[in-house]
């Protein structure tokens, strides 16, 4: 097991597929920090925060349920909540195997907790043929996963562990809102995400007063009904020989 896991470091796609996340975990980092305070300073307390964050490791879902949790929400709005918003990574993990298919049941469930919006990302701009090669494809997606797991779980658990320490006038709530603006904007790569990202912005502000943070159900909810529409009435270009849609 030693000698695979020493080959598999080594291997180029690995080294690649860490470089290529290297870019953006400064704004990955700023939001797990963010993360990790929040956790603790909404009641969690260190213990349950270190277990939610090694176990859930989806910021969005954990920052969607942390008031559910604090006001007494019901079992069924916490997990609708948070099944909701990760909802996405249905459609990635479809995406996904249809590389990863050929591997162990086993071994896709653990590639299953790793994987991660911009991993999505990286992973089919390296690829973008939907054929399986998991000699390539394996190293690079665990190279990519290793930045991007280390550059959210260490600033979240000194986030957790130095809560106390960090006043609330610093403003990492607003931090970590420019920090996943950046990391959204990476994801709108054509006209359909684009108009499905600013139909769930302007869906979650119109139903901001909506109690238990049920907003964001409501703009997720129009951000796929818009997208499906759009996939079907007005699907994308398709790319031109130099990668760019026509």
């Amino acid at each position: 097991m030693a000698e695979g896991l020493s080959a598999l470091v080594r291997h180029p796609e690995f080294k690649r597929g860490a470089r290529d996340m290297l870019g953006i975990t400064l704004g990955i980092s700023a939001w797990g920090l963010v993360t990790g305070v929040a956790m603790v300073k909404s009641g969690l307390g260190v213990g349950l925060s270190l277990l939610m964050s090694l176990v859930v490791f989806a910021g969005s879902s954990q920052l969607a349920s942390l008031p559910l949790i604090a006001s007494g929400a019901p079992l069924w709005v916490l997990w609708a909540t948070s099944f909701c918003v990760n909802l996405r990574f249905v459609i990635f993990s479809a995406q996904w195997r249809r590389y990863f298919e050929p591997l162990p049941r086993a071994q896709r469930l653990f590639i299953g907790y790793f994987a991660a919006d911009l991993n999505y990302v990286a992973f089919l701009k390296r690829f973008p043929d939907l054929k399986p090669d998991p000699e390539h494809q394996v190293p690079y997606f665990w190279g990519g996963v290793a930045t991007n797991w280390v550059a959210w779980q260490v600033p979240a658990i000194a986030g957790i562990l130095l809560a106390d320490r960090i006043p609330t006038h610093w403003g990492l709530g607003f931090a970590g809102v420019l920090a996943l603006l950046g990391l959204s904007f990476s994801l709108l790569k054509d006209r359909n995400t684009w108009v499905s990202g600013a139909v769930a912005g302007c869906a979650a502000v119109a139903a901001y007063a909506l109690p238990l943070r049920l907003n964001i159900l409501v703009a997720i909810a129009a951000a796929v009904a818009i997208g499906l529409l759009m996939e079907k009435w007005l699907p994308p270009s398709p790319p031109t020989a130099d990668g760019r849609s026509a």
